[in-house]
C-alpha cells in the first residue's frame, strides 16, 4: 500500500521528533549547510510522522534504525520485515478505531432518531425533509444534479459543492449505497438532511479524511435529474 510504504519512508528517515515520548536525543548544533538540511528533513518527517497518527513512538529506536541502515549492519531489521512489523500495526489501531467510531455511531444514530421530523429508512439510513421539492422521483439509472454539504458527526466538513461554487453530478447507481437510497426517496426541487451508517457509506475500510466505520452526515438540495443525450 502506498501510505503504507510512505509510513516507512517517513519512520526510517525521522531523527528528530517532538514529544514522542520522554527520551529526547541530544541536542545538535546547526552550523552548515549540511546541518541545516539535516535538520530540516527530520523536523519534515517528524511532522508527517505525528500527523499520520502513530502511537507510542521511540525516538530512540527509530534514530538507531535510520543509523544501522546507513551503516549497512547484517542483523537489522529488513526492509520486508519492518513493513510487515508497521502493516501489523496500522491494521490493529484501523481495527481500534473502526470499533470505537462504531460505538460512537451507533450512540449517536439512536439519539437523532429521536429528533423532530427525522424519518428512520428500513435500509438504516435516517433523513430529514427541509423543503419540500414538486418534481419527479429519480430512477436507479438516471444522473443527478445537487447541491451538498458533508460532514463527520463532530462537525468535520470533508466535501462541499458549495465550496466549489458548482453543483455536482452524480449518477445514482454510482455513489455510495446510503447516498443512492437517500436520493431516491426524494423528489427534485427537495432539500434535506441525510445520515448514512458506515455500513452503507464507507465501511472498515473508510477513505480519504473519512475514518473507519464513520457515519456520514449530508445537506442535500437535489436541483435536477440531468438529462442525457440520446444513444
Amino acid at each position: 500500500m502506498k501510505f503504507l510504504k510512505s509510513t516507512l519512508a517517513l519512520i526510517s528517515m525521522a531523527v528528530i521528533i517532538s514529544g514522542c515520548n520522554s527520551k529526547k536525543i541530544g541536542k545538535v548544533d546547526i552550523k552548515t549547510p549540511s546541518d541545516s538540511l539535516s535538520y530540516a528533513i527530520g523536523v519534515n518527517m517528524g511532522y508527517n510522522i505525528k500527523n499520520s497518527k502513530i502511537e507510542d513512538l521511540n525516538v530512540l529506536a527509530v534514530a538507531n534504525g535510520l543509523s544501522d541502515v546507513r551503516e549497512g549492519k547484517k542483523d537489522m531489521m529488513t526492509a520486508e520485515k519492518s513493513m510487515e512489523v508497521i502493516q501489523k500495526y496500522l491494521a490493529k489501531q484501523q481495527k481500534k478505531l473502526g470499533q470505537k467510531n462504531l460505538e460512537e455511531g451507533k450512540k449517536f444514530l439512536d439519539e437523532n432518531a429521536k429528533k423532530e421530523g427525522v424519518v428512520v429508512d428500513t435500509s438504516g439510513i435516517q433523513y430529514k425533509i427541509l423543503q419540500d421539492g414538486t418534481g419527479p422521483l429519480p430512477k436507479e439509472t438516471d444522473v443527478v444534479k445537487v447541491n451538498y454539504k458533508g460532514t463527520l458527526i463532530d462537525g468535520t466538513e470533508f466535501d462541499s459543492s458549495y465550496k466549489r461554487n458548482e453543483p455536482a453530478q452524480f449518477p445514482l447507481n454510482g455513489v455510495i449505497r446510503g447516498w443512492s437510497l437517500g436520493i431516491s426517496k426524494m423528489k427534485v426541487g427537495t432539500k434535506f438532511m441525510l445520515w448514512i451508517p458506515a455500513k452503507l457509506a464507507y465501511g472498515e475500510r473508510g477513505g480519504g479524511p473519512i475514518g473507519p466505520n464513520q457515519i456520514l452526515i449530508f445537506e442535500i438540495e437535489f436541483l435536477e435529474i440531468v438529462k442525457q443525450p440520446t444513444k
